[in-house]
């Protein structure tokens, strides 16, 4: 537990198993075997980009013309969102990712950018990556 408390995780289970070969451990023993193993798993799975954020976010769809696409793209990075997609039409759609709460922050600046001419729409939360 130790372990995983100090690598920052959390809402994550650690599983050792240790086969018996006839050899005596003792308490500390296990614990220093069960300690490296543990560290050994959360170093790999750091290594291998197991170890991710999960929280609760909120989907943002934006459509502006064309001259506002990198005005708006900038926005959506000032204020804390990932673009995730972005769909090219006759508008410029884009398709973008914040941790829930941190959208509203964008809508005014929209507002301001597009004098009110915004189409912004924001999806329920739901438990992701980010």
């Amino acid at each position: 537990l130790e372990v995983l408390r100090g690598a920052g995780l959390k809402n994550v289970c650690c599983v050792t198993t240790r086969y018996f070969g006839g050899t005596l451990l003792g308490s500390g023993g296990l614990v220093r075997a069960y300690t490296a193993a543990a560290q050994a798993a959360v170093e790999q799975a750091r290594a291998a980009g197991y170890i991710v954020e999960m929280t609760s976010v909120v989907s943002v769809d934006v459509t502006v013309a064309y001259p506002q696409y990198e005005q708006v793209a900038r926005l959506v990075a000032d204020t804390g969102g990932k673009v995730a997609a972005t769909d090219f039409t006759n508008e410029v759609t884009i398709h973008a990712v914040y941790k829930a709460g941190e959208e509203l922050a964008l809508r005014p600046l929209l507002t301001e950018l597009l004098a009110g001419r915004e189409r912004m729409t924001a999806s329920a939360p739901r438990f992701a990556q980010f």
